[in-house]
């Protein structure tokens, strides 16, 4: 024997007396992503990464990157 399917009920509801706000929120962007600032020692780095790593776009292996990148001197902008 076939179910009936269940029927929903509209329900009206009544307007909330809240105020409606006219100011505008402030708009976050993003400035960019961070750049190295020693190009060579981060493409060395990343060439050390994808050899070490299997998958070398992964979490592990860019944490390593950023880590190693870092300890030898290199920085961020």
């Amino acid at each position: 024997m076939p179910r009936k399917k269940a029927v929903r009920k509209t329900v009206k509801r009544k307007s909330s007396p809240r105020k409606k706000s006219t100011a505008k929120r402030k708009t976050t962007r993003k400035k960019g992503s961070p750049t190295p600032t020693n190009k060579a020692l981060y493409s060395r780095v990343k060439a050390e990464a994808k050899r070490k790593f299997d998958v070398y776009p992964s979490a592990y292996a860019n944490a390593w990157l950023v880590r190693t990148y870092k300890k030898r001197g290199g920085g961020y902008r």
